[in-house]
């Protein structure tokens, strides 16, 4: 049912590849024709070589001959070099430009996709599913529709030469028809089927390298091995079965072909023998036959490629047919300012149909005030944090921001607003002065320095040789926990956002870390809405408010000094701490 709802059509293709390029497609026509034109030449002139140049001894004749073939072979030369080189450098540019629509394709989808997704597999999508669309562009579909104008401009001088000769062969190049088409409606499930393996196994081999020190650590390389073993077999699995199916065409042709090759000889034999045809009719008529023939078997692998084509395609066009996270005609609302006050309104959430992980949540977060979300591990600390992040979507019940159901303002311009910390925030690969840039790229050196000493960046950035321009490797691998959660929060004084998240902000920290990274989270959060998620509830005594979360409900409210007074259940996880 899903591969005939994305599966991609001719018309399709012609829709969205083709017909807007048609002027470039045009000319290409246009070449291939004088380059094909030219090819039959040379065949052409061998008649007149052997039934009049030798058999006259015309010499005359023969200059005039070799002229024609050496223009002729020119002119097909330069053409098909012309034709390469157009279609083939706008095919590459076609790709380059799908590969760039479906990254921010996949960047518009929401968060809830890419949980269930695994980076090595996008990455094969963007990057090896768009690429077929080369043999659309490019020669590939050109040669199909050459090699059939070859054929038929062959057959025609072949049926003028010799009618029965001509039907003898139609017989066996029918039946090789038949069966390629019958090979290309089982080949291209196949060649959808590799695409989803090959993007399973990238995607595999991309975690192995991004998680190689826990693998090391736990000595596991034998069983990373052998999962990335099983799936490589599965991918020959697969490619062996297409193999074959091609293999069948080619072999189908060669025999069939090989009979229709054996009758001519004969058929032509017996002519010859008794009159009917000259020696140099014989010749051309095979030659013209290798020109009729060959753009068959040629059209044989082209349809394989298009047949991979459009399967890589059928993966390319279910994800451009998602549902964006930021709909315009859902969330037609622009901020163009905002307070910062959110309310969360009878809110529940499930990450799963029937498996509520926060139920009839009420908060409201004024502007300017901190909320601090503490419990046990799987409470619902972090979903309310992603709701109030816009990452996800309350199943009922509606968040507010200043007012208005977040769900119908436009993400873009309520993110501008927002800046968050997370507990193992992603920093680029690159420098410590790209990566606090991030969010403001433009941002003058005085505000990327205020930013630096909020956080106390510089309080080790000093000691590097290259200061903020040092290079910290792939996500940050070359500093520790605590630096790089500074440099996150660094990050986040620079975007100057409204709204702020720290999820477990400080957990990455050393105790004298902690200790200054406090006093720059107090500026970061002055003046903004904030929710804080902290195990360490030491750090959030100075909240505007607390929130006890347990089993996805709100089982304790109120400020530090209240919930202290009450010995609930925030008083035991507090003096529980205090005594560690």
């Amino acid at each position: 049912m899903e591969e005939r709802k994305h599966k991609v059509t001719m018309g399709q293709a012609f829709k969205a590849f083709i017909w807007p390029r048609r002027k470039m497609i045009s000319i290409g026509l246009v070449m291939i024709l004088i380059s094909r034109l030219a090819s039959l030449v040379l065949p052409g002139a061998t008649k007149y070589l052997i039934d009049d140049v030798i058999a006259n001894r015309d010499l005359q004749m023969l200059k005039v001959l070799l002229v024609v073939v050496a223009g002729a072979i020119a002119i097909q030369s330069v053409f098909s070099f012309l034709l390469t080189k157009l279609l083939s450098v706008e095919a590459q540019h076609l790709i380059a430009k799908l590969r760039s629509s479906v990254q921010q394709k996949i960047l518009s989808l929401p968060i809830s996709y890419f949980d269930n997704n695994k980076s090595g597999a996008l990455v094969s999508r963007v990057m090896t599913d768009v690429e077929g669309v080369r043999n659309l562009v490019g020669t590939g579909l050109l040669q199909l529709f050459g090699g059939t104008v070859t054929a038929i401009i062959a057959l025609v001088l072949l049926i003028r030469i010799s009618p029965l000769m001509t039907l003898y062969v139609m017989l066996p190049v029918g039946v090789f028809g038949f069966i390629a088409l019958k090979a290309f409606g089982k080949i291209r499930p196949i060649f959808r089927k590799r695409g989803k393996i090959n993007a399973e196994v990238t995607g595999r081999l991309t975690e192995t390298l991004n998680g190689v020190r826990v693998i090391k650590g736990f000595n596991a390389e034998d069983q990373e091995n052998l999962a990335f073993e099983k799936g490589v077999m599965r991918l020959f699995e697969n490619v062996k079965e297409s193999l074959t199916t091609t293999a069948l065409i080619t072999s189908s042709g060669t025999l069939l072909l090989g009979f229709a090759s054996t009758g001519i000889m004969g058929i032509g034999g017996y002519f010859i023998i008794n009159g009917q045809m000259t020696i140099g009719d014989f010749i051309v008529f095979t030659l013209y036959l290798g020109f009729m023939i060959a753009p068959i078997v040629q059209m044989s692998n082209i349809g394989s490629q298009l047949t991979e084509s459009f399967a890589g395609l059928d993966r390319t066009e279910e994800i451009m047919n998602m549902e964006p996270e930021d709909n315009p005609d859902t969330r037609p609302i622009m901020l163009n300012g905002i307070k910062g006050d959110i309310r969360f309104e009878n809110v529940s959430f499930g990450y799963e149909e029937g498996k509520g992980v926060i139920h009839n949540i009420d908060i409201q977060a004024p502007s300017g005030s901190v909320t601090a979300l503490v419990g046990s591990s799987g409470s619902g600390k972090s979903t309310i944090a992603g709701l109030a992040a816009s990452f996800l979507t309350p199943d009922s019940g509606r968040v507010t921001v200043d007012g208005t159901n977040l769900s119908t303002i436009s993400l873009g311009s309520y993110r501008s607003n927002l800046g968050v910390v997370l507990q193992d925030d992603f920093l680029f690969e690159g420098s410590i002065r790209e990566n606090i840039l991030f969010p403001r790229p433009d941002a003058g050196e005085e505000r990327l320095e205020q930013a630096v000493k909020v956080a106390y960046v510089n309080e080790f950035t000093d000691r590097f040789e290259n200061g903020l321009d040092t290079v910290i490797g792939e996500r940050g691998v070359k500093l520790s926990g605590g630096q790089r959660q500074r440099v996150a929060i660094a990050r986040a004084v620079l975007a100057d956002p409204k709204i702020i998240i720290l999820d477990e902000a400080t957990s990455n920290l050393d105790t004298e870390s902690e200790l200054l990274i406090q006093k720059s989270l107090e500026q970061l959060m002055h003046g903004r809405t904030t929710f804080v998620i902290a195990h360490r509830l030491s750090t959030i005594r100075k909240a505007s408010q607390i929130l006890v979360i347990e089993n996805g409900r709100i089982a304790e409210q109120g400020t530090h000094d209240d919930l202290i007074a009450r010995k609930g259940r925030y008083f035991d996880l507090y003096t529980y701490q205090a005594r560690i």
